[in-house]
């Protein structure tokens, strides 16, 4: 039996393409199109974008999805983020309306949103479904941002009087507080994904994949300038999928690879899995990071993570399935690099084999079994 109307509250960004049609940031959008299943009634309550639908947006699936669309908010000036003051009133509005007739109602944060919807649900909105909040941000994050801060201050409080799901396990993570992975794979993906990293040799020179923004705090930098302190031939292709104001300058700094290396641009899932499923490692020595899918999606075929531990990260990625590259210690990022391209193929194929294990965790379906046990029971 479905449940009747799930009500999701985040900043994902949306965009209205040419058509008409709602596209949305292509890993929420999958995850929502899953749990769409499950419910007789979805809403999702989002940011819409006037600005050009990227390649990695993807379409609603199901007709008992609703997108309910707030204004976008936030940018780089103090002007712009000052202007979400104004449009306060039209997001709690949008809120208040949907969250009517809702049996469950999940807000996603950190966001700036969350500075006033925290307390808009915590004492005003009376509350007649199950209520909880996906913090998908780092948990025991340093030198967190204010609005952050504030947030997890009054989760970590309980003054929400919710559940609240979290990347990670933590020696202080309050009763109320349940470590979740945030789902990106289908069993078919974990099968495919298997059948792929059994087949795959680490035998001689080796393709090297990033996922993510373009920009230095997710380590573009460091991973170029690692990438010059290896063996040439041990470098059969660098992939590098995403975008960021920084990317002509990232492609000059890896002009020495020449035509190994590949600028693609935000791509949609089936492109990224096309470049994971040929790739042997993959590279992301964040400055911060909560848990990032792409991790899992990448282990699902066998790609070896080096990344760094920050986060959750070190929780999943240990010296039985990857590199982790501590940013506080005595031993530098190419270092970490140098040492994971020197181990011998048998190694290599072991650590391989056992990412497996990180993928199956961020199944949907181990996400729908953990909301029923943990978040939905009484």
């Amino acid at each position: 039996m479905k449940r009747k109307k799930l009500v999701i509250i985040s900043h994902t960004e949306h965009f209205r393409t040419h058509e008409g049609i709602i596209k949305g940031w292509g890993p929420t959008i999958n995850e929502i199109n899953y749990l769409s299943n499950y419910w007789e009634e979805v809403v999702h309550v989002g940011c819409l974008h006037q600005k050009p639908t990227p390649p990695s947006a993807l379409p609603y699936t199901s007709s008992n999805i609703t997108f309910a669309p707030i204004p976008a908010y936030g940018g780089k000036s103090i002007k712009e983020k000052l202007l979400i003051l104004v449009k306060i009133p039209k997001i709690i509005a949008q809120v208040v309306k949907n969250v009517k007739g809702a049996s469950e109602v999940q807000l996603r944060l950190p966001t700036s949103m969350g500075l006033f919807l925290l307390p808009l649900f915590s004492f005003f909105l009376p509350r007649r479904y199950t209520f909880w909040v996906k913090y998908a941000g780092s948990w025991n994050q340093d030198h967190a941002a204010f609005a952050s801060r504030l947030q997890h201050w009054w989760l970590k409080k309980n003054l929400a009087r919710c559940k609240v799901t979290i990347n990670g396990f933590w020696n202080d993570q309050p009763t109320h507080c349940y470590s979740f992975e945030n789902p990106c794979l289908t069993e078919e993906d974990i099968a495919r994904g298997a059948e792929i990293a059994r087949n795959k040799s680490f035998e001689g020179s080796y393709v090297f994949a990033f996922v993510g923004r373009l920009e230095d705090s997710k380590g573009v930098t460091r991973i170029i300038e690692a990438l010059k302190e290896i063996p040439a031939e041990k470098i059969k292709e660098v992939h590098f999928v995403g975008n960021g104001h920084k990317t002509e300058e990232y492609v000059q700094q890896a002009y020495f690879l020449g035509d190994k290396v590949h600028f693609h641009g935000f791509l949609d899932k089936t492109g990224v899995h096309s470049i994971l499923q040929q790739s042997h490692f993959f590279l992301l020595p964040s400055d911060s990071e909560g848990f990032p899918k792409v991790i899992a999606e990448a282990a699902c075929y066998g790609v070896i993570p080096i990344v760094s531990n920050v986060g959750s990260i070190a929780h999943y990625v240990t010296q039985t399935n990857g590199f982790v590259w501590n940013k506080k210690g005595n031993t530098t990022y190419p270092e970490i690099l140098n040492q994971a391209v020197t181990q011998t193929p048998k190694k290599l194929k072991e650590l391989s084999e056992n990412c497996i294990r990180i993928a199956e965790m961020f199944t949907f379906d181990n996400y729908k079994h953990k909301l029923e046990s943990l978040v939905f029971c009484k």
